[in-house]
């Protein structure tokens, strides 16, 4: 689109005019510098989750109990790494002006200047782990994801299209996965709470933290106020509690919380605050498995440096 604009101020005034209105904001056209940096450090992120996050199911692979199973996560695990590389994608065409590419967003993944969702840093001890990181945090990723849906950046709205598509079967997937559990025997119960329990304060990190007071930076309000989004991370954590603490209860699970409990007065769930202490050491990349996934992803990269520059010279 063609700024017909001089000043900063006119063309923030008009830019702010057009997300109001609802208009998408392309790759090309005039953006101010909080907005790009806010979906660079946001698209990045998520980008980087996703291929982080194939790596704990990975793990499950070989030891999947059926050949079904197999096929089923090696499927899931191919489509989060899709989803990753669609991604940074988006993200290169917003560092354009700064003149950096992916190869300086995966260096800064291996620095620790760009973090990764907290639930990817856990281990995944059981096959239980595999069912309740597809059910429910895929769960919780769909909440956040489809409120992005009408982000007023068009380019990254138009990936969410797809990745929620294929992120509603990742969750089926993995309820599929505790549904089969939980008919079972009773050490596939019990492996299933095991684990739930495991994940719990984990799965409510997930959305971050309800203000930046909390564990000193959010950047829930930027993406808000330039309608990346339209809810907090208290309200998505509120919309988990409403849609699945009930799913949960009726499997016969215990949820790990005995504070838990909804008031029907401000019609809004109670609960004991997760450790957010440790939720920040933990994207700072100290969490059970941080490093050796790190280690992986950084020796997959460097042993892959020929096919990147095959690529380049065959494409120069």
């Amino acid at each position: 689109m063609t700024n017909l604009y001089n000043t900063e101020e006119e063309k923030l005034a008009n830019f702010l005019q057009r997300i109001e209105k609802g208009d998408k904001i392309e790759a090309d056209d005039w953006m101010p510098e909080e907005y790009r940096l806010t979906l660079i450090r946001l698209i990045s992120m998520h980008g980087i989750s996703e291929i982080m996050g194939a790596l704990p199911e990975k793990e499950w692979v070989p030891r999947a109990p059926s050949l079904k199973r197999k096929l089923g996560i090696m499927a899931k695990v191919q489509d989060e790494m899709g989803h990753g590389q669609l991604l940074l994608r988006v993200t290169e065409d917003l560092l354009l002006p700064y003149g950096k590419n992916r190869g300086d967003i995966m260096q800064d993944l291996f620095n620790g200047d760009l973090k990764f969702h907290n639930v990817f840093h856990m281990e995944t001890k059981t096959w239980a782990d595999a069912g309740i990181i597809g059910w429910l945090v895929d769960g919780a990723a769909i909440i956040t994801q489809t409120n992005m849906l009408g982000a007023s950046y068009g380019p990254y709205a138009r990936a969410l299209q797809r990745i929620c598509a294929e992120e509603v079967f990742h969750a089926q997937h993995g309820e599929s996965i505790i549904m089969a559990l939980s008919e079972g025997t009773e050490e596939q119960k019990a492996m299933i709470q095991e684990s739930l329990d495991r994940w719990w304060e984990a799965l409510l990190m997930f959305f971050g933290p309800a203000s930046k007071e909390t564990t000193g930076s959010s950047k829930q309000d930027l993406t808000i106020k330039y309608k990346i989004r339209t809810k907090t991370n208290e309200e998505f954590r509120q919309i988990f509690f409403d849609k699945y603490v009930p799913r949960i209860l009726s499997l016969g699970l215990k949820i790990p919380d005995p504070t838990l409990r909804f008031d029907k007065e401000s019609k809004l769930w109670e609960y004991k605050q997760p450790d957010w202490n440790e939720f920040k050491k933990i994207i700072k990349n100290g969490g059970p498995r941080s490093q050796a996934r790190l280690n992986l992803r950084r020796s997959s990269y460097e042993n892959n440096a020929w096919v990147r520059e095959a690529l380049s010279v065959a494409v120069n």
